[in-house]
């Protein structure tokens, strides 16, 4: 058998046929940048974490004992009791954002020894907001209050 030989290698061959340079009456589509829904999903989701940690940390703050025991001596005061109405119930004042808790103010650090807090209470004789503060000069001591009162909207200030 005689050997084939071939003098350079084989060109290849195109699969279709290219347009004529300058012929082609179409323009090519606008390639949208992928910013903006990047940028956008991101301002959502870094919106809901925050929503989620300030969510959570009220709920931490509303469960602590701090708040029971305060709300706990809140439900006990008899100048509140009278000023409420005989017999009511004074309850933290719900928001409707935050399916019907309270929203709580302030910080309550207990390692460091201090705390100092807010929230609306609400009754059938009125609402007011309760402030509380209470320090620890040293670990091992007591916790001293220095604020325990609520201003009710109509301005009486009643000192818990």
């Amino acid at each position: 058998p005689t050997a084939e030989t071939f003098s350079a290698p084989s060109k290849p061959r195109l699969y279709y046929t290219r347009p004529a340079s300058g012929g082609s009456s179409r323009e090519l589509p606008r390639v949208r940048s992928p910013l903006v829904p990047i940028l956008s999903l991101s301002l959502f989701g870094l919106s809901a974490w925050a929503a989620f940690l300030l969510y959570a940390t009220n709920q931490e703050k509303l469960a602590s004992s701090v708040v029971r025991h305060v709300l706990q001596s809140v439900r006990d005061c008899e100048e509140l009791k009278r000023s409420a109405g005989s017999g009511s119930k004074v309850e933290p004042e719900g928001k409707w954002w935050l399916g019907g808790d309270a929203w709580v103010w302030g910080k309550i650090n207990l390692p460091a020894g201090n705390v100092d807090l807010s929230f609306r209470l609400k009754g059938p004789g009125g609402s007011g907001t309760l402030y509380f503060t209470s320090i620890r000069k040293a670990k091992g001591e007591a916790f001293t209050p220095l604020r325990f009162r609520v201003i009710a909207d109509d301005g009486r200030v009643v000192n818990v």
